[in-house]
């Protein structure tokens, strides 16, 4: 997926072009310049070309104030990552000096430019103005007006002709991609050179060294796996260093296009709430999941009954997600990692399975003649029948004659006699109730 960066100094309107383009509130609008300090992101669709857009603070090119400073360095950061810059500008204010600064700062960085020039908010031809905007040497100036949503389109389209058309994966269509994923330090990096048998990725103590999402081929047997190796996610608040945002997104937009997620936790450390968060978002997504607690190695004192407390204890942290299977590794010994292949086999096949509609419907019959469907008020729920809408993960429609009698409780039985029956245990499922006639 393709990243457009929007850039320009403060307060000429660029978090109010955002919410624009992206048709919500995400980011905070305020006549106070400053307000936008950190990068934004959000997925922007225009014309069926799906993109990530990315709202940045105000560049002063030139500033002792600490914080315009960092939201500078961010700005410049956004620059260096997008495959191409919305530059906005203010009508109302004219060319400054600091717009030519910028604007020979985004010349300098080689990439394609679109130059917007905001708060035109009436329609028809632009006034005299506008025509100043040219000196900026950024070609030909777009006038919108981010309020009311005017020449965004033309916008877009600009921005769509100056980017590099997007590069196809290259990965086959059989190939199993796996996202490593986790917090950083787990052990990521080792395991994929590990797996690789080679030093693709740096693998150091210091946290946060892997800053963007890798891939990696590999085949076992007549089996072939793209794994992609992410920089490890922190909670907000402790990501200061500035790159680590866009590594951030890099690892969530990995997990967007993985077929199979592959949790790393930290053996000697044991389960924090930062790995809920990570493979939240993972079970949030649908994706099929593998729980690695890795160095296994390194805990002392084991037992033989190690491994099963140590499983106990995470079935409850993971309750959320009861389908993932969990397997204990060494990324630095290679202890059980060939393991982990046929985990992910298994995960992937259940996670893309198919089930007719006549064998579910069996299923179903049996189901509720064994507990008989719940009722309120004299009026009982009927389920008239269940098909399967689609794969990655299983999603299962079911049709009745209303909804609220549908209760959770009876919702999770058919869930778990899915699970039974067709041997979905490792993977999530959804189950979506219609009443006949939606």
């Amino acid at each position: 997926m393709q990243l457009v960066a929007i850039v320009g100094r403060p307060n000429v309107g660029k978090s109010t072009l955002f919410n624009k383009l992206v048709g919500k509130r995400l980011s905070i609008v305020d006549d106070t310049p400053g307000v936008t300090r950190d990068r934004i992101y959000s997925r922007c669709e225009w014309l069926g070309r799906e993109f990530m857009l990315i709202d940045t603070g105000g560049i002063e090119p030139r500033t002792d104030d600490v914080i315009l400073a960092q939201m500078r360095e961010q700005a410049m950061l956004a620059i260096e990552s997008a495959d191409c810059i919305i530059f906005v500008t203010d009508l109302t204010t004219g060319v400054t000096a600091n717009d030519a600064e910028v604007a020979s700062m985004l010349t300098k960085s080689g990439k394609p430019v679109v130059l917007a020039v905001n708060k035109d908010d009436n329609i028809g031809a632009p006034p005299p103005e506008f025509y100043e905007f040219y000196n900026l040497g950024l070609g030909d100036p777009i006038s919108v007006s981010a309020v009311h949503g005017h020449g965004t389109g033309d916008l877009l389209e600009a921005v769509f002709s100056k980017m590099p058309p997007e590069e196809a994966e290259p990965e086959d269509e059989d190939a199993i991609k796996v996202a490593v994923i986790g917090k950083p330090n787990v052990g990521k990096s080792s395991l994929i050179n590990h797996i690789t048998g080679t030093e693709r990725s740096i693998v150091s103590d210091v946290a946060g060294t892997t800053r963007d999402a890798v891939d990696s081929e590999v085949i076992r047997g007549d089996r072939k796996y793209i794994f992609i190796d992410t920089a490890g996610m922190r909670r907000k608040a402790k990501v200061t260093e500035n790159i680590e945002h866009f590594s951030v997104l890099r690892a969530l937009m990995a997990v967007d296009r993985a077929d199979v997620c592959v949790v790393m936790i930290d053996a000697t450390v044991g389960f924090t709430e930062q790995d809920s968060k990570v493979a939240g978002y993972a079970h949030d997504k649908g994706k099929a999941c593998v729980i690695a607690v890795n160095k296994w190695d390194a805990v002392e004192d084991k037992t033989d009954k190690s491994i099963s407390e140590f499983t106990k204890k995470l079935q409850v942290d993971f309750s959320f997600m009861s389908y993932a299977p969990f397997i204990f590794i060494s990324a630095k010994t290679g202890q059980r990692v060939e393991k982990l292949f046929s985990l992910i086999d298994t995960v992937n096949e259940q996670h893309s399975r198919r089930i007719s509609t006549g064998v579910l419907n069996d299923m179903l019959n049996y189901a509720t003649s064994r507990v008989q469907p719940p009722s309120d008020k004299g009026k009982r729920l009927k389920i008239y029948y269940m098909t399967q809408a689609s794969t990655n993960p299983p999603t299962f429609v079911v049709f009745c004659n209303s909804k609220d009698l549908f209760h959770y409780s009876y919702q999770r039985y058919i869930e778990n006699q899915i699970r039974e029956t067709f041997g979905l245990d490792k993977t999530p499922i959804k189950l979506t109730v219609r009443e006949r006639g939606e």
